[in-house]
């Protein structure tokens, strides 16, 4: 798929627009919505945006910015995990924190927000500032949201500690939604005020769009993305009566701008947003180039989040609220499953051979499949025909002998203690290994990153290595809501 986004001249103006805010106050604690290093999402629905964008911006800033992280004492104590890598939110926080500072960036501190003496909560305190990483604890404001009067007081914003900051720009970035970002930096604004900054506080969040139409399909891309969340996108009321201008905003922000209003005002002493779209920095629209690519990606998308929460309901993650909203959203572009090419081939070649299968668009549209095999799951199937492909290597020729293969599934079966093939990724080291003898092997190894951006569909849900090491090759993968095996009640 061509471009549809200017990377480039988002970087430049985004960055422009930032250092435009924070000069407008001593110190600008400024929110960062959704993942500061790899934000996917927008790489998919904004074909052209890099993944990297948001770092790459704040780069051009690191000498006047520091970084606090929040996360909820309730995630850490649920295990709450992020479904796209696999990990819980506590060790997702680690590692922000180190790529944070492996690419030079001050990290001041952690914030434990909503914090009740969880005992697992207090280990991860232990672990954090063992490996001399301050941490912050703060509980519930009292009178919050309602009391204002309460809320900045010594009693609310003015019983948290205070967190020393030296920098004019502040980021306060989370693992995921609820981390309590807000909270932070409407506390921190509280005590800069007591101690004579002018601390203002900005939202930097991609979506949804405030200078697209409502219902374009990246910011219906957006409610899909949210479903969980129950976000529903709204023309920003206040916007319309401040300026005569339509934008698009969403109605957890919408409800409560009043009360954030009245608390920022109280606070800094100050009223210079008459919306919540004033206080976000947001300049996305203004760098497509290209917005049919833009719309196709994005609805594209929504059908790949349709199948997530699909897959979620199944494994008892989610309720049908959350995937019926998505269909939804999918009838009012009139689009369905099929609108991902991918479906269709792979369902078909999976009642034909009576096997799980996955199916692979290559990039110049050609459909490639695999099927489960005594020894190779799908997605090893896939793949390997895949690459096979783009070497131009004929399909019978194997690229690896049974002779390697047989033997490594007999090791993996003795010690699973249990009938199963190989996955993904030990085939990739295979392939790896016979490449320093092998020049047609070594070939095809290096159009691995030709599969980047392909679409696939799996007949099944991918779990576990599988799973992990495609979406490590950057392949959008789709599954059927169904177990590997018929027999199956629980994911594997």
């Amino acid at each position: 798929m061509k471009d549809g986004f200017d990377n480039k001249k988002y970087v430049k103006i985004q960055s422009e627009k930032i250092r435009e805010r924070f000069k407008l106050f001593d110190k600008l604690y400024l929110e960062i919505g959704g993942k500061l290093f790899d934000d996917s999402h927008a790489a998919r629905v904004l074909p052209g945006f890099k993944n990297d964008a948001k770092i790459s911006m704040f780069k051009e800033l690191k000498k006047d910015l520091e970084i606090i992280f929040c996360i909820n004492a309730g995630d850490i104590e649920r295990n709450k995990t992020r479904g796209e890598y696999g990990i819980t939110y506590d060790n997702e926080l680690i590692e922000l924190i180190n790529k944070s500072r492996r690419m030079g960036f001050s990290v001041n501190s952690v914030v434990i927000t909503l914090y009740k003496n969880q005992v697992s909560v207090d280990k991860f305190i232990k672990k954090l500032e063992r490996n001399d990483i301050k941490t912050y604890i703060h509980t519930f404001t009292k009178g919050y949201p309602t009391d204002v009067d309460t809320i900045v007081s010594e009693e609310g914003y003015g019983a948290n500690p205070y967190i020393e900051t030296t920098k004019p720009l502040i980021l306060v970035n989370a693992p995921g939604p609820g981390s309590g970002k807000l909270a932070t930096c409407l506390s921190q604004i509280y005590h800069e005020s007591k101690r004579g900054f002018n601390a203002g506080y900005a939202k930097f969040e991609t979506f949804p769009v405030w200078n697209l139409p409502l219902k374009h399909p990246v910011n219906l891309a957006y409610e899909a993305a949210t479903a969980d969340l129950k976000d529903v996108n709204m023309i920003d009321s206040f916007h319309l009566e401040a300026y005569g201008e339509k934008a698009v905003n969403y109605n957890r922000d919408l409800e409560m701008f009043p009360v954030l209003k009245n608390i920022l005002s109280r606070v800094s002493k100050q009223n210079i947003y008459n919306s919540p779209t004033d206080m976000g920095v947001n300049m996305v629209g203004f760098c497509i180039k290209d917005d049919k690519v833009v719309e196709e990606a994005s609805k594209k998308e929504i059908v790949r989040r349709y199948y997530n929460e699909l897959n979620n309901y199944k494994l008892g993650l989610s309720d049908e609220d959350t995937y019926k909203k998505i269909k939804l959203l999918m009838n009012e572009l009139n689009i369905d499953e099929k609108y991902l090419e991918v479906v269709e081939p792979a369902l078909a070649k999976s009642k034909k051979e009576n096997k799980p299968v996955i199916s692979l668009k290559l990039a110049k549209n050609k459909i490639i499949t695999g099927k489960q095999t005594d020894i190779l799951s799908p997605a090893c199937s896939v793949v390997l025909n895949a690459i096979k492909e783009l070497s131009k290597i004929p399909d019978d020729i194997n690229l690896l002998s049974p002779n390697i293969l047989e033997p490594m599934l007999k090791l993996k079966q003795e010690l699973n203690g249990k009938d199963t093939c190989l996955q993904l990724t030990e085939v990739l080291t295979a392939l790896s290994i016979c490449s320093t003898t092998n020049p047609m092997v070594e070939k095809a190894l290096n159009n691995l990153t030709k599969l980047k951006n392909c679409e696939a569909h799996a007949t099944y849900m991918v779990q576990n290595g599988d799973k992990k090491t495609l979406k490590s090759l950057k392949i959008n993968l789709t599954c059927e809501p169904e177990f590997l095996s018929s027999n199956d009640i629980i994911s594997q």
